[in-house]
């Protein structure tokens, strides 16, 4: 597998990710409807997956994203801060106090437990990074003069706005000009591309994206959804799952884009909120590689698990360019991810290396 990485000496970043930043408001073991006080945390699907590259990883990471020039973005960045991630390239923007001109996101998530499944509300409409252009952000000098080897952005940016979906393309456009390997998670939410032509419009822009992307991310309904791709053989409950029909799948998919010298989806069997059957699957080189199985996995929340995996995943291909360590480093970091609360990784490397060669949960002392 030949991803062409550029060396770390030439690169002041080993991985830039693009993408919102919201302000999620967690209850708890508790509901929204009735809650009386809420946990902050940071979180964004592009986000989450650099912020685990530093803080579980030990990579060099930064983010280009906006924020409305308030008390709330300052808290965003207060937050990123903590995470060891470069704050450099966030656009501050000027707002009029009500949010008119732009504001933050707000992320409303419950963890779901049992039978109930997790719920999010999200508040995140005329965000200041929705409305980002590419000239808000000097990628010439991000990935010309200083350098970065690694990019990555997602399909929940790209439904943001319009504008945002066009971001994502010139940003991507860019990093490819200067050799940058770029990451793309197709993260699909019908609520999100709902009002700007749903599935129709979805399919348009992640298509389009699909072209310049080298390391290819999602479930089964990513792929589908996004880039019109079926699994054949799995109930609508994502009780059982095909392996069968998801190789298939992926295959199609390498075949119709060739430039993507990676695909890779997470493999999850929901039997409650709280139990789940966890594991992925990546191709390369025109092989598949499974990841280890982890049955009746017992979830805290599993908000961010996918963006964990994308995480290890990447990790894994950067460090190792060998697609089986890659994929069993995503899903092992994925469900540790999954039994921490937050959006975002409280996992070590030393931990998910542990996971990966079969450690199991005894007391360490």
């Amino acid at each position: 597998m030949e991803l062409n990485l550029r060396p770390a000496s030439e690169c002041r970043y080993d991985a830039v990710a693009l993408g919102e930043v919201m302000l999620r408001l967690d209850p708890g073991e508790g509901r929204i409807r009735t809650a009386r006080e809420f946990k902050a945390w940071e979180g964004g699907g592009e986000y989450n997956v650099i912020r685990g590259l530093r803080r579980c990883f030990g990579m060099r990471t930064a983010v280009l994203t906006a924020f409305a020039d308030n008390e709330v973005g300052r808290l965003m960045e207060d937050f990123i801060l903590q995470g060891g991630v470069d704050t450099s390239f966030i656009k501050w923007m000027k707002t009029d106090g009500i949010g008119r001109v732009c504001r933050n996101g707000l992320n409303f998530t419950e963890r779901g437990f049992g039978i109930r499944g997790a719920v999010g509300c999200s508040d995140r409409a005329n965000t200041a990074i929705s409305k980002a252009k590419p000239e808000d952000f000097d990628l010439d000098y991000l990935f010309g003069t200083l350098g970065v080897r690694w990019l990555h952005t997602g399909g929940i940016y790209a439904a943001l706005s319009e504008q945002s979906s066009e971001t994502v393309i010139e940003v991507i456009k860019t990093a490819k000009k200067y050799g940058t390997v770029v990451s793309y998670d197709l993260n699909y939410r019908p609520s999100m591309w709902s009002a700007i032509g749903g599935q129709a419009k979805a399919q348009e822009v992640n298509k389009e994206i699909a072209k310049y992307v080298d390391v290819m991310i999602g479930n089964e309904e990513d792929f589908t959804a996004c880039l019109g791709f079926e699994i054949k053989g799995n109930d609508a409950n994502l009780k059982t799952l095909n392996l069968d029909g998801y190789k298939e799948m992926i295959n199609e998919a390498a075949a119709t884009y060739p430039n993507f010298k990676v695909v890779a989806t997470t493999l999850r069997t929901v039997k409650t909120a709280s139990i789940n059957d966890w594991s992925a699957i990546c191709w390369a080189d025109g092989q598949i590689y499974k990841a280890t199985d982890y049955k009746d996995l017992e979830i805290l929340d599993r908000v961010g698990g996918g963006d964990s995996f994308a995480s290890g995943l990447v990790y894994g291909l950067m460090t190792f360019e060998d697609a089986e360590k890659a994929v069993n480093y995503g899903a092992a970091h994925g469900a540790l991810a999954m039994t921490t609360p937050g959006d975002t990784t409280m996992a070590s490397l030393k931990e998910v290396e542990g996971i990966v060669s079969g450690a199991g949960a005894r007391v360490k002392r």
